[in-house]
């Protein structure tokens, strides 16, 4: 490659030109074999392997942004997905809602294959329904946890009556989330978190309940 950018430039450096002229060289990469214009990275895959929280969720939705943004240049067709790897056990609700709006404003331009692996958990389901529909995945022998809202709080009686009813307006978001993400109803959605236990589902029941679409 150096050898042949030198025989460019010394070709046009050897041709004659006016005196005191300056030569400007501009090098076009198809005439070196080289692909022109802007190219999106090789590797387009992010992975979120352990607790949603908020360092981790900054790496994540971070990675998620710059790699949509190497997609706006392209035709919708020529547009390279995201593949959004998980294994958690759950975490923080705010924390999964920043991602899980992220996630909201990146699919639109760019689609984002969730694959869930080992475990997916908690907070971390809604993010795996959260992928392109059609284009999530699931491990065959990864387990699916779903629960309420787990919250702690004490202190005076007013604070505690406050707390509460900020963990049901979470709850409500994250059950009308659920059921806008998946097959799920409100009824089913709320049949399963009333039996106040750890729902767990194999694969197949998650591909069921619309949660995931294939399973790998």
């Amino acid at each position: 490659m150096i050898d042949k950018i030198r025989e460019i430039v010394g070709s046009i450096l050897e041709e004659e030109k006016p005196a005191g002229a300056e030569k400007i060289v501009v090098l076009d990469p198809a005439a070196l074999g080289m692909p022109s214009g802007p190219q999106p990275p090789e590797l387009r895959t992010v992975g979120l392997f352990c607790e949603v929280i908020d360092e981790k969720v900054a790496e994540v939705a971070h990675a998620m942004l710059y790699l949509n943004q190497t997609n706006v240049h392209l035709e919708p067709e020529e547009r390279l997905p995201i593949e959004f790897y998980l294994s958690t056990y759950g975490g923080n609700a705010d924390d999964m809602f920043a991602l899980y709006d992220i996630m909201r404003q990146v699919r639109t331009e760019t689609e984002i294959h969730t694959i869930g692996m080992g475990k997916v958990m908690s907070a971390g389901v809604l993010l795996l329904a959260a992928g392109t529909k059609g284009k999530r995945r699931i491990g065959k022998n990864c387990r699916v946890m779903i629960h309420s809202v787990i919250a702690g709080q004490h202190g005076a009686l007013h604070n505690l009556i406050n707390e509460m009813e900020a963990v049901q307006d979470l709850q409500k978001m994250y059950t009308e989330s659920l059921v806008e993400e998946t097959n799920m109803t409100k009824k089913q959605l709320k049949n399963l978190l009333e039996r106040k236990v750890n729902v767990y589902l194999s694969a197949e029941e998650a591909v069921e309940l619309g949660i995931a679409d294939i399973i790998v």
